[in-house]
């Protein structure tokens, strides 16, 4: 009885441990709108991509220990939805959106709204879809590119007034792209449990690092951009080669 009380608790515990994990990614995304509403949006900025490592470690921690549940997901779904969906958007609104009036919030809702949609979209395609491949730009990186720009904003000591259509047209631009039908390499083809791997993509992962060291706010800018842009590119890529394989077929069919 007593070894059966002890694995029921470990259990427990074990059940815990990635929960905790989306919990401080919730609270992250929380305390960025809160910075935010003080100015303080470098600290705002710094604390959706706590997010982004938090959300990144619970799913890990969760497959290693198999402690994935429905729960979890759910959990998981929430707190993305208010660190990637509401934060951003609303971080983005105090340092430059605000002045537009009625523009500005609109483009911070469609930010917001392609979130939500993006994230019940994957929840309905769990186990239908291709795991290669994310189906929009997944909301972790959509909410990177108008949080980093706010970081570059604050750490130069720039007025977000004076970029309002620039952030405007980013943050509705990042939106849409969400609920786009683009397809995102998910690099989940990419295991750590892999003993060997090329020895050129250690040396990426270390050029990587170095460069986001030398400015981080910059670098993570344009990394997030570049994947963003990575989607269409990938996306005209396979529709090319779709339409060859058709032509071939047709070709021939007719021989």
């Amino acid at each position: 009885m007593e070894d059966s009380k002890l694995k029921s608790h470990r259990r427990r515990g074990i059940y815990l441990l990635p929960n905790l994990f989306t919990t401080a990614a919730l609270f992250a995304g929380f305390y960025a709108i809160l910075a935010a509403d003080q100015n303080r949006f470098e600290a705002a900025a710094l604390a959706i991509f706590a997010a982004m490592i938090l959300d990144g470690i619970d799913g890990r921690i969760a497959r290693l220990t198999r402690t994935q549940s429905a729960f979890g997901a759910e959990y998981d779904s929430l707190s993305d939805m208010v660190a990637f969906g509401v934060a951003p958007a609303l971080v983005m609104y105090d340092w430059a959106l605000a002045g537009l009036g009625k523009v500005g919030w609109l483009a911070a809702f469609v930010y917001t709204a392609g979130a939500a949609l993006r994230l019940a979209r994957f929840n309905t395609q769990l186990g239908n879809s291709d795991k290669r491949y994310f189906q929009g730009l997944p909301s972790p990186s959509a909410a990177a590119i108008p949080t980093a720009a706010i970081w570059i904003g604050a750490d130069n000591h720039l007025n977000g007034a004076d970029f309002a259509w620039i952030a405007a047209i980013l943050t509705a631009s990042t939106g849409l792209l969400m609920v786009s039908n683009f397809r995102y390499h998910s690099f989940k083809e990419l295991s750590l449990h892999d003993r060997r791997v090329p020895f050129i993509m250690t040396v990426m992962v270390m050029l990587i690092f170095a460069f986001v060291v030398i400015d981080p706010p910059i670098v993570l800018f344009v990394l997030a951009i570049g994947y963003a842009f990575s989607g269409p590119i990938l996306t005209l890529i396979h529709l090319r080669r779709w339409r060859m394989e058709r032509q071939r077929e047709k070709n021939t069919n007719k021989l």
